[in-house]
């Protein structure tokens, strides 16, 4: 996931906007006391969920894989008023401490968490979606963007996190035999291909697809 020089990194991060208090609280819980916690978004990304939703200003917003919620509390700072936030995770063990932290925010009323298969929630969810931001499974990558994609209004943003899986995605062997490298490859290729949409893979992290529905 780090393909830049760290003091590069760090300097990009001390540049920019700091995190919350919150944040850096969920930040530091997570390091401390949840596996794998390169997972969670972090500072630098985190600020750029957080910029992105605050130029759209979403009035209702999509999260496929919750992990600890600090992606979703940084896509919640862009929300509309009355604005929601639908973040969706199969696993229920981090249940507890994510509704802590979603209580503690100041947007605990309009962050809805629920546990269970994207796949089979999606469809129940009554709300039109301007942002969507995917990071969980990634081998069905492809089958949520094609869920979602033609119920999206125009100008709808989805973001899809890993895309690059460090760096994974070129490497020849890679892509003949890990499953998940393979399914990002063919999801990147979608995306580009996909004539409703405008897109750009950003080296972020582990790249940031986004593309917007046109």
């Amino acid at each position: 996931m780090d393909f830049i020089d760290k003091e590069l990194a760090d300097y990009a991060e001390k540049h920019s906007s700091a995190e919350s208090t919150l944040l850096a609280t969920l930040n530091r819980d997570t390091y401390a006391n949840v596996l794998a916690p390169r997972m969670l978004s972090g500072h630098l990304q985190g600020r750029i969920l957080s910029l992105f939703s605050k130029m759209k200003q979403p009035k209702a917003i999509l999260e496929i894989g919750t992990y600890t919620g600090y992606a979703a509390l940084c896509l919640a700072e862009g929300l509309a008023p009355g604005g929601v936030l639908h973040t969706i995770d199969i696993n229920e063990e981090l249940e507890t401490r994510i509704l802590q932290f979603f209580g503690e925010s100041s947007y605990a009323e309009q962050l809805h968490f629920h546990v269970g298969n994207a796949l089979d929630i999606i469809p129940t969810l009554d709300a039109d979606f301007d942002l969507v931001f995917i990071d969980a499974d990634k081998d069905n990558y492809s089958a949520y963007y094609n869920l979602l994609i033609d119920r999206l209004p125009q100008g709808a943003i989805i973001i899809a996190d890993n895309v690059l899986w460090s760096g994974k995605v070129i490497n020849k062997e890679q892509l003949a035999q890990d499953k998940d490298t393979k399914a990002l490859d063919m999801f990147n290729k979608e995306v580009n291909d996909d004539p409703r949409v405008e897109n750009i893979l950003l080296p972020v992290r582990d790249g940031l697809m986004v593309a917007r529905k046109l």
